[in-house]
C-alpha cells in the first residue's frame, strides 16, 4: 500500500487503555504459558498500533510543518505519549514480577527483560507531566529550526537549503554562507538557550523525582545501555584523544596544503578540493534510479528491500518549504514498513541518505519479524552499525553517482568518518558536562563547548566569527536538544562500520554474511552481545582504536587524487 493511503486514526486513550489493562489482568492470572504468550502477542498489536498512528502523524507533521491538522497531532501525540508510556511501564511491572518469568524469559529472550527492568527504573506515574513539559520544549526546538528563513543569493532558503553554499568552491559564498547561517542562529539565540535551559532543568527535575543523583545515570538508562556504562566510554574518549585526534589533525593539515591556503577556517573544513567536492551528477530521480540499480546488483535482500521502498511511496527526500530539517529512518508497524526522511541538497550527503538511512530502513525490513516493540530495532548503538557499515557496502557502486568523482568521494568519505568520531566525542563529552553542572549559565554552557571542541577539534579556528568562537556551534546539533546522550552511539558504530570495512576489503561475502546475520537478529541482543554475533571487536577493548586507524592511515595513503 502506497504511504498515502495509509489511514491515520487518532486512537481513543480511554479504550486503548481500558482494553491493555483487560489484557493485563488476564495475562496476570493466567496459569498457561500458551495462554500467556498470546496474550502477551495481543498486548503488542494494540501496542504497535499505537505506534504506527504515532509514527505516521509525525512523518506527515515533519514532512510539512505548516499542516494544520498534523501540527495538531503532534501536539497531541506530544501530550499524550507519556500516557501511553504509562501503560507500557504497567504491561512491564506484570511481565518482570509474573510468576511465570523464567518460562516467558525463554520464549522472549533475556534481553526483553532487561529493557523492560530499565524502563521501569526510568519512568513513573509522577513525571507524566515533566514529560509532556520535556515534548513541548523539544518540539519548539524542532520548530524553530524549521522556521529558518535565510536570505542568500536571492532566495529564501532554509536551513538544509544552505548546505550547497557551505561546500562552494568560492571561498567568499563559502565564508558568506557560515555568516547568513550564523545569523540565524544569533538572531535566535535567546530563544535557543531559554529551550535547553527549560530542558536541562526538567530532565534534572525527572532524574531527582525517580531517586537518581544526576540526570546522566537516568540518560544512560534512557538510553538502555544494557551492557556498558559512563567509566568504559570515559576509557573510549581517551582512546580517541589518543589516536584518533591526531590522524584527523593530520587529515586537516594535509587538506589545507591541497587547498593551498595559509589557514584552514571553519567555513573551510567541508571543502576537500580546490575543483569542487564530489556532487552526484543528477537531480534526485535519476539517484533513486541508480539506488534501485545498486541495490538490486548487491544482494537479492536489497533488491527486493528498495524495490518495497519506492512502490510504496515510503521515502520523502527532497527539500521544500516546511519541512523540517534532517533526516531520520522511522518504522510504521501495522504496515510492516520502514519510511525514509531527508532533505536532499545536491551534495554527496543525498547520497549517505541513500545508503546511510536506507542502511536503518534495510535492518527493520529484515527484523520485522519480530513483534515485540522493543525488540523490532536495536538500541541506538547497534542501530548506527547497520547504517555507517551500508555506506561502505555501497563503495564499489559510486561510479553510477559520482562518475569521475568517485574516487575523491571515497577518499571524503573515509577521512570524514576519522574526521567526525572527535566531534561525536565532543558532543557527548559537552552533555556530561553540562549534565554534571546543570546551574551553568547559557554563557557558561557555550564557553564549555569551546573549551572542549579545543581538545577534540584543535584544528577549529573561528576567529572570523566572534558567535562561533564563544561556543555556539552546537545550537545545530538536534541530537543534544531531543535526545540527550544519544551521540557516542555514532562514534562507537563508527569503530564497528570500520571493522567491516576492513572485512568487506579481504573478503566481501564473508562480511555481507555477517551483516546480514546482524540485520536479522534487530534488537534481541545487547550491544555487546550483537558484536559477538557480527565477529566484530568492541571499541572499548583496548588497542581496538588504535588498531583500525593504523589501517585507516595506510589506506587513506594509498588515495591517489
Amino acid at each position: 500500500m502506497n504511504f498515502n493511503d495509509f489511514e491515520y486514526q487518532r486512537p481513543d486513550y480511554d479504550l486503548v487503555k481500558s482494553k491493555l489493562l483487560n489484557l493485563m489482568d488476564a495475562l496476570k492470572n493466567s496459569t498457561e504459558t500458551n495462554e500467556q504468550i498470546k496474550l502477551i502477542n495481543e498486548i503488542n498489536d494494540v501496542r504497535n498500533n499505537i505506534s504506527s498512528m504515532s509514527s505516521i502523524a509525525n512523518i506527515r507533521h515533519t514532512i510539512n510543518t505548516e499542516d494544520k491538522f498534523y501540527d495538531t497531532e503532534n501536539e497531541y501525540w506530544d501530550e499524550v505519549s507519556p500516557l501511553y508510556q504509562e501503560l507500557d511501564s504497567l504491561f512491564y511491572e506484570v511481565m518482570v514480577n509474573h510468576n511465570n518469568k523464567d518460562n516467558l524469559i525463554k520464549e522472549f529472550g533475556t534481553q526483553f527483560f532487561k529493557l523492560m527492568e530499565n524502563s521501569l527504573k526510568v519512568f513513573s506515574s509522577e513525571i507524566i507531566e515533566d514529560l509532556q513539559e520535556e515534548n513541548k520544549e523539544v518540539s519548539k526546538y524542532v520548530k524553530l529550526l524549521a522556521s529558518a528563513k535565510i536570505l542568500f543569493d536571492g532566495k529564501e532558503r532554509n536551513l538544509s537549503g544552505m548546505t550547497p553554499y557551505l561546500v562552494s568552491k568560492d571561498r567568499v559564498i563559502r565564508k558568506a554562507a557560515q555568516e547568513a547561517k550564523s545569523t540565524f542562529f544569533i538572531n535566535n539565540e535567546k530563544q535557543f538557550d531559554e529551550i535547553f535551559d527549560k530542558l536541562v532543568k526538567i530532565r534534572v527535575k525527572i532524574a531527582k523525582k525517580l531517586g537518581f543523583n544526576n540526570f546522566i545515570e537516568l540518560g544512560y538508562l534512557r538510553m538502555n545501555r544494557i551492557d556498558y556504562n559512563d567509566k568504559m566510554v570515559d576509557n573510549f574518549r581517551k582512546q580517541v584523544i589518543e589516536s584518533v585526534v591526531p590522524l584527523a589533525s593530520t587529515l586537516y593539515e594535509k587538506q589545507k596544503n591541497r587547498l593551498g591556503l595559509d589557514t584552514l577556517k571553519y567555513y573551510d573544513e567541508k571543502f576537500e578540493f580546490n575543483n569542487g567536492n564530489a556532487t552526484p551528477k543528477g537531480d534526485a530521480n535519476w539517484i533513486i534510479e541508480q539506488g534501485k540499480k545498486m541495490y538490486h546488483e548487491l544482494s537479492p535482500e536489497t533488491g527486493e528491500f528498495i524495490d518495497f521502498m519506492i512502490e510504496n511511496n515510503l521515502m520523502d527526500l527532497i527539500t521544500k518549504k516546511g519541512k523540517a530539517g534532517g533526516g531520520y529512518c522511522t518504522f510504521i508497524p501495522d504496515y510492516k514498513s520502514p519510511f525514509i526522511f531527508s532533505n536532499f541538497n545536491g551534495t554527496s550527503g543525498d547520497i549517505d541518505v541513500l545508503t546511510h538511512e536506507a542502511g536503518h530502513a534495510f535492518q527493520v525490513y529484515r527484523s520485522s519479524w519480530i513483534k515485540i516493540p522493543e525488540l523490532l530495532w536495536a538500541t541506538y548503538e547497534s542501530s548506527e552499525i547497520h547504517s555507517m557499515s551500508m555506506e561502505f557496502f555501497t563503495w564499489k557502486w559510486m561510479e553510477d553517482f559520482f562518475k569521475e568523482d568517485a574516487q575523491k568521494y571515497r577518499f571524503s568519505h573515509l577521512s570524514g568518518a576519522i574526521k567526525f568520531i572527535p566531534y561525536g566525542v565532543l558532543v557527548d563529552h559537552f552533555q556530561h558536562k553540562i549534565y554534571e553542572n546543570p546551574d551553568l549559565t547559557p554563557n557558561e554552557r557555550k564557553k564549555v563547548w569551546r573549551e572542549l571542541e579545543k581538545q577534540y577539534k584543535p584544528h577549529s579556528d573561528y576567529s572570523e566569527n566572534p558567535f562561533l568562537e564563544r561556543g555556539g556551534w552546537w545550537f545545530q546539533q538536534a541530537h543534544i536538544f531531543e535526545i540527550p546522550f544519544y551521540y557516542i552511539d555514532y562514534t562507537l558504530a563508527q569503530i564497528c562500520a570500520l571493522q567491516f570495512w576492513k572485512k568487506m576489503s579481504e573478503n566481501f561475502e564473508d562480511a555481507w554474511k555477517d551483516y546480514l546475520t546482524l540485520c536479522h537478529e534487530g534488537g534481541t541482543k545487547s550491544f555487546l552481545n550483537l558484536l559477538n554475533v557480527a565477529r566484530l571487536k568492541s571499541p572499548f577493548e583496548d588497542g581496538c582504536v588504535e588498531e583500525i586507524m593504523d589501517v585507516v592511515e595506510k589506506n587513506l595513503n594509498k588515495f591517489s587524487i
